[in-house]
């Protein structure tokens, strides 16, 4: 079993207990992707997430699974291999997250804000529309 965090204090409200355990810049994004695509290994987290550095990301990760909202699988094998997937407690927040996913995409739509995944897709979309072109 887990170890849980062991919390000092009682929270003042339900909506401070939730912030609490959501806060932290990467948290929410790290339980998107692993709701999204399902389990990842570090590596692949890493990979996805463009400018957390790799001791941050450890840490956040760490205090998602003394949370019980993701669950840390070690194989016995060289090297390495450790996989990070939601347990159903961390599943369980699919509709917030995903909710705050609308939220912020209408909130940069109204704001006309492209962001950087946006302009990547843009960028390959652009590639095939031109290798298409150069075929013809």
């Amino acid at each position: 079993m887990t170890k849980l965090r062991n919390y000092n204090c009682v929270p003042g409200c339900a909506i401070e207990a939730a912030l609490h355990i959501m806060g932290g810049k990467w948290k929410g994004v790290i339980l998107y992707h692993l709701l999204l695509d399902g389990t990842h290994r570090f590596t692949e987290l890493q990979r996805r997430l463009t400018g957390v550095p790799a001791r941050l990301l450890v840490k956040q990760l760490r205090d998602l699974e003394e949370d019980g909202l993701v669950v840390r699988t070690i194989y016995p094998v060289v090297p390495p291999k450790v996989e990070y997937a939601l347990t159903d407690e961390g599943r369980s927040l699919e509709p917030f997250i995903l909710g705050l996913c609308e939220w912020g995409d209408a909130w940069l739509r109204r704001r006309d804000i492209t962001t950087a995944a946006q302009l990547a897709a843009g960028d390959e979309s652009l590639k095939v529309q031109s290798e298409a072109a150069s075929n013809n």
